[in-house]
């Protein structure tokens, strides 16, 4: 059920964004919503809270977004308590910018190295990345993680390249061990 309101509504705001000509504008506010949903549990409490009506929610939303974002997104955030799918609201925004960015042909790519890497660096992961895949741009998130011993892993999507040494390391224990198991198999 979630999963059917989220692409409802978010489909809906695709379209405005797009027939609207707002989608850049229309992706910056949904990010800043979604960072204020992510972050507040005060807000998400009192939106959840079984004593106040669905009237109050949506003025409370009103008070707070209200000249804020565009009339739009507050709208359907407005329509989404008065229908009794607060608790999608995330999922909504999340769908929704997912959407525009697969619109706008942004990839996301989660790199991690087990050590930080210096802007330079940084521009050589992204531009070959760029070379490689069919996106226009990334939005690129590194995390250090010093397991790795060397290498990187990196993850856009369902997708997985992992060069680590730690991967490598693994991957040579598993066909030693296959051999230890061939040469034990032919002894007396």
């Amino acid at each position: 059920m979630a999963k059917l309101v989220s692409k409802t509504y978010g489909d809906a705001l695709v379209e405005l964004a797009v027939e609207s000509g707002q989608v850049d504008e229309m992706l910056e506010e949904a990010r800043g919503i979604l960072s204020i949903l992510q972050e507040n549990n005060e807000l998400s409490k009192l939106m959840n809270h079984p004593k106040i009506v669905k009237e109050e929610k949506i003025q409370i939303l009103e008070n707070i977004f209200k000249g804020q974002v565009r009339d739009e997104l507050t709208g359907i955030m407005c329509m989404l308590v008065s229908k009794g799918h607060y608790k999608d609201m995330e999922s909504v925004f999340i769908y929704f910018i997912d959407r525009i960015k697969e619109y706008k042909n942004i990839g996301t790519a989660y790199v991690k190295t087990p050590m930080e890497l210096n802007a330079v660096q940084k521009g050589k992961v992204e531009e070959k990345l760029l070379k490689t895949t069919h996106y226009a741009a990334f939005e690129m998130h590194y995390e250090v993680d010093e397991s790795l011993i060397g290498g990187m892993v990196i993850r856009i999507g369902d997708r997985v390249v992992d060069s680590s040494v730690k991967q490598k390391l693994s991957q040579l224990t598993r066909e030693l061990s296959k051999i230890q198991l061939k040469v034990g198999e032919c002894a007396p």
